[in-house]
């Protein structure tokens, strides 16, 4: 349990930089729970966009951080009556974000089964970054993880059908390559492009029939590779005959939409929602799905919207607030 008491220090001064969320500015400094939000939306009322969004460049102040003696304080818990956030332990994200903060209950009910793309002897695509090279599936979990512990912190259950045992979500720009994520629960992954699908769709097909009858929704995170000189925008596929996975992309898109003329407001957002009924994810998952391509690997813009840690968690939080918006629509 993570008790919701501010200490006394100083208050700090700090700079939103390109992508930043509210969740994302205050986790950077350690500030979780809800209270520490309240308080910042209070601070900064004057400085919120309009749709409470922040301004890349603009200065916002931060609440003060939990004291130490409230953190001891928070490990053994009195009876008198103090407010407490409670706390899901999830090894997957590795130590520096385990455990996870329960913030609200907006997508309690939901069933969600991220797929990031490739994993095990397959890297995916592979981009060139200075003297480093980039491999997608490495990109595609990063997001996929980090999506996982936000839908967590509003309630829902996530299933994730690659995991990597030891990686966590990682703050590095270059993420190292390795070969050793396995399947839902803890399967080999096969060579065979054909193999790895099927055991994942599988591993899918048979938790939403354990879940029969609640809210379900499948996610394919991927990383396009195209020419190097084509900088593309996050894309979204859907099933021809999936009305409820042509909504939740759509849903998905508009918070993306949103953004973009909010970060950059003189540039156009190109991405878009169409037909892919030929994605084996997308033609034989149960749960309606949505294949997401988040960018050109072999761009070197693009190459931005992955090497920076905090970009990868503004894709994730603008996905959770699409699904969100999915969720509450239904």
């Amino acid at each position: 349990m993570c008790l919701g008491v501010f200490g006394q220090s100083k208050v700090r001064k700090v700079v939103a930089r390109r992508g930043d969320g509210v969740q994302t500015l205050l986790r950077r400094y350690g500030l979780i729970s809800s209270q520490q939000q309240q308080k910042f939306k209070e601070l900064n009322k004057a400085a919120l966009a309009p749709g409470g969004g922040l301004v890349a460049g603009r200065s916002y102040l931060l609440p003060p951080a939990v004291s130490a003696a409230s953190r001891l304080k928070a490990t053994n818990p009195t009876s008198h009556g103090q407010s407490t956030t409670p706390l899901l332990t999830a090894n997957l994200f590795g130590p520096s974000y385990s455990p996870v903060p329960i913030r609200d209950r907006a997508l309690r009910g939901a069933v969600y089964y991220l797929s990031a793309g490739h994993g095990g002897p397959d890297p995916g695509a592979i981009g060139q970054y200075g003297s480093y090279k980039l491999a997608e599936d490495e990109y595609a979990y990063d997001v996929t993880v980090r999506l996982a512990r936000v839908l967590m912190e509003h309630g829902a259950t996530v299933y994730v059908m690659v995991q990597d045992p030891n990686d966590g979500i990682r703050d590095a720009n270059v993420l190292p390559m390795d070969y050793d994520e396995v399947t839902y629960p803890r399967q080999k992954i096969p060579l065979s492009q054909l193999g790895r699908l099927r055991q994942r769709i599988a591993q899918v097909n048979k938790l939403h029939a354990h879940h029969k009858g609640a809210y379900q929704r499948l996610l394919a995170l991927h990383v396009d590779s195209r020419s190097a000189g084509q900088n593309i925008d996050v894309f979204f596929y859907h099933h021809a005959n999936s009305q409820t996975g042509l909504r939740l992309a759509k849903n998905i898109h508009k918070v993306f939409t949103d953004r973009y003329k909010r970060a950059q407001p003189n540039r156009p957002y190109s991405g878009n929602v169409s037909v892919r009924s030929s994605l084996y994810e997308v033609r034989t998952s149960h749960a309606p799905a949505v294949f997401m391509e988040l960018g050109n690997i072999r761009n070197q813009k693009d190459q931005r919207r992955f090497v920076v840690p905090d970009n990868r968690q503004a894709l994730a939080n603008w996905i959770c607030e699409g699904l969100i918006a999915d969720y509450t629509r239904r």
